[in-house]
């Protein structure tokens, strides 16, 4: 039996008079659907979380510009063409896909078509979706637990720094999870009483969610799917086939658009990026499937385990292990309430073990919460945690919802029983826990605001004491050692948040927060010399190398990964502490910067202003302005100009798109005005005259061929070859 709690006014629900007295009913009391008898608090609180939300994702939004330029040269292509908007292609000329599914390119792209081309415009919306995101995910929360679980809930998902940097970044993590969340939201609604409805809605989000970043829709729904079979308040047979219609459901919303694609006849469509033989099939299953699982990533330069092979298995996206979401470089991504969210995940289950499987009951209904979220947390955890393939820190931003409904889950059944010595141990020791981890994360940036590592510490500490000295010393203190306990458990991710918000971020590979030195995951495990590739990347392009800050293509063991400045000017600095943290490549550049990896793999080069007035004169008559190797050379030139440009080989320069023939045919039929070789200004030599991978072959086929045919200049820094004026004077060689 628990203990007798000092009168006091919880912030969480109050139970029915009615509701069971045992200690599983007590701790589950506020489990029910609390929609009558609202308190006065929740709805000024509610809005209040929204607004924070959007105010935190909208400030400072236009720093980045275009953020990732690949994706936004797709944004920009679909505002010009349906058939681009459609393919989720790369120009409106329609050459190459991006090597995703285009879902999450249909939003911006309807943004920029509405109100104009521009930062604001490609990122607003992924910024709504944030706040959609912290919406849906209160609502799962306060089904079942009632408003106080849902607000904390809600403002650890916005106060974590990966979710804060990427609704702020226009990749297609912002919208697969949102889609996660509503899937979610859809299996427990469809839980509380058995509703095919809802389960057929949770099939057509992670259908959508397919639509967006291909096979990790999928990961989430081993867990639930069993959840759903084993615990739904209705006969087997019956749940079973919920299950497969949810399923067909599933089929058909993310099926629609792969079927159309496969049917299309190829010569009038754009080549699938990523793919090596034009099959959106085959880039599902390898590239951007069971590729990022085992390593065996065909079009990739370099990276996974069968790629080069870095200590535990990670290759050159770093090591692979239990610990790697804990790592210096991905610890301070998702990490800081982690730990909590494991701790609160057992007792949860431990305090709802002794309820009836269905969820026809208040206790049966929170154990199936906890075990839906928990599942969703714990399958994609592992799957990072072990991938071999490639593997960014951005990704961790699917498990931030997941996180933050344990977070508000746990706490919310541990403050109902926390009359119980355990119950009251086990809050107060989770959150010296928080404490002590998030002086550990803050301790990993050097110079990073050394006032509040401590500050946390001390007060996470004497909040957690408070916390199991609260039935002596009154409400009050209770109340204060809370509140306390909150704020030192939020400060070190709100001040990540902070930081990134006050920063500049741009290229392929981003991260939140100050610069971590050393670290594990991510593309910082494994550092190389001066002039070094990772095994398995050729000198045709591959990795970029690693370095210390201001250093380029100078690595060393211990260093800053990526090293370099990360924007034009750097970001500015949060008072006390360092610039953005770096990343791959050339350092995390702002989109306007040169380099960014050999052959601007990871970010384009500055488009000049003599180039972009080259690229748009007469480019009416041409369907492409230019073409350049690698997708991020040629969308800088694209965003610069508002001219197709064609990126030859697709985002590697690895896909065999276009075949040498097909280039020279369009430079006969006066299709492509100009090709643009090696940047001056970026300082590698021959840059955009090379490809790597598999496919590299035919892109340097077409640049070996566009040297020694055709005459060149050098506009703004740039080599731009007149594919109108080949050497023989004459017409175009093939």
């Amino acid at each position: 039996m628990t203990t007798a709690v000092p009168p006091m006014d919880s912030p969480f629900p109050e139970r029915a008079p009615t509701a069971p007295t045992t200690p599983t009913a007590t701790a589950t009391a506020g489990a029910g659907t609390a929609t009558a008898g609202r308190p006065r608090w929740e709805r000024p609180a509610y809005v209040a979380l929204l607004l924070a939300t959007a105010v935190l994702l909208l400030w400072n939004l236009g720093a980045s510009g275009y953020a990732n330029s690949f994706y936004s040269a797709a944004v920009q292509a679909g505002s010009e063409s349906w058939k681009a908007f459609f393919f989720g292609s790369s120009d409106a000329g329609n050459s190459i896909t991006v090597d995703k599914p285009p879902a999450a390119l249909w939003p911006m792209a309807l943004s920029v078509r509405l109100f104009g081309l521009g930062g604001w415009q490609i990122l607003v919306p992924q910024a709504l979706m944030g706040v959609g995101t912290t919406a849906v995910l209160y609502a799962a929360v306060r089904r079942h637990f009632g408003p106080a679980a849902a607000l904390l809930s809600g403002t650890a998902f916005a106060l974590t720094p990966v979710a804060a940097l990427m609704f702020r970044f226009n990749n297609p993590d912002a919208l697969l999870t949102l889609l996660l969340t509503v899937t979610v939201y859809c299996v427990l609604r469809a839980l509380d009483g058995a509703h095919t409805k809802w389960l057929v809605w949770a099939g057509v989000a992670v259908g959508f969610a397919f639509l967006t970043k291909t096979l990790q829709a999928f990961v989430i729904l081993p867990p639930l799917a069993l959840v759903y079979a084993v615990c739904a308040p209705t006969r087997l047979r019956r749940r079973l086939g919920q299950l497969l219609v949810a399923g067909a459901a599933m089929v058909v919303a993310g099926g629609w658009w792969v079927a159309i694609v496969e049917l299309w006849p190829a010569s009038s469509r754009p080549y699938i990026g990523g793919s090596q033989n034009n099959s959106f099939l085959e880039l599902t299953l390898g590239y951007n499937g069971l590729g990022r699982i085992n390593g065996n990533e065909t079009g990739s330069v370099g990276g996974g385990a069968r790629a080069g092979g870095g200590g535990g298995g990670g290759g050159g996206w770093g090591e692979t292990g239990i610990d790697r979401l804990f790592s210096a470089n991905i610890g301070g991504q998702i990490s800081w309430l982690l730990p909590a969210a494991l701790v609160l995940l057992v007792t949860g289950l431990v305090i709802t073990w002794r309820a009836r499987r269905a969820t026809d009951s208040l206790e049966g209904m929170a154990r199936a919460a906890f075990l839906v979220w928990g599942g969703a947390l714990l399958i994609t955890a592992l799957v990072f945690s072990y991938m071999q393939g490639i593997f960014h820190e951005y990704y961790t931003v699917a498990l931030s919802p997941f996180v933050a409904a344990l977070v508000g889950m746990g706490v919310a059944m541990l403050w109902e029983e926390r009359g119980s010595k355990a119950a009251a141990l086990t809050l107060s020791g989770t959150l010296a826990l928080t404490a002590w981890w998030s002086y550990v994360l803050l301790g990993r940036s050097t110079g990073y605001l050394p006032w509040l590592r401590w500050t946390v510490l001390v007060a996470g500490l004497a909040a957690a004491a408070g916390l199991l000295l609260g039935a002596r010393l009154g409400r009050r203190f209770v109340l204060g050692a809370a509140a306390l306990g909150l704020g030192a458990a939020l400060a070190g991710p709100l001040a990540y948040c902070l930081t990134t918000v006050d920063s500049t971020r741009g290229g392929s590979i981003v991260t939140a927060g100050p610069a971590v030195a050393g670290g594990r995951g991510g593309m910082g495990m494994r550092f190389f010399g001066a002039g070094e590739l990772p095994p398995g990347a050729g000198p045709q392009g591959g990795v970029p190398q690693q370095g210390r800050p201001g250093q380029q293509g100078q690595g060393r063991q211990g260093g800053v990964p990526g090293g370099g400045p990360q924007g034009q000017g750097g970001p500015r600095q949060f008072p006390g502490g360092q610039g953005g943290q770096a990343g791959g490549g050339r350092g995390e550049r702002g989109p306007q910067n040169a380099g960014g990896g050999p052959g601007g793999l990871l970010n384009g080069t500055k488009a000049s202003k003599e180039a972009t007035a080259a690229l748009r004169k007469d480019a009416a008559k041409y369907t492409w302005a230019a073409a350049a190797i690698g997708a991020q050379n040629a969308a800088s030139y694209q965003l610069a100009s508002g001219e197709p440009v064609m990126p030859i080989g697709g985002f590697n320069g690895s896909d065999p798109s276009p075949t040498l023939a097909k280039f020279q045919e369009y430079v006969r039929t006066g299709k492509v005005h100009y090709f643009i070789g090696d940047n001056d200004s970026a300082g590698s030599e021959g840059q955009g005259m090379r490809g790597g991978g598999p496919g590299g072959g035919t892109s340097s086929a077409i640049s070996s061929w566009i040297k020694a045919n055709f005459r060149s200049t050098t506009v703004g820094g740039a080599t731009f070859y007149d594919l109108t004026a080949p050497l023989n004077g004459t017409s175009a060689p093939s």
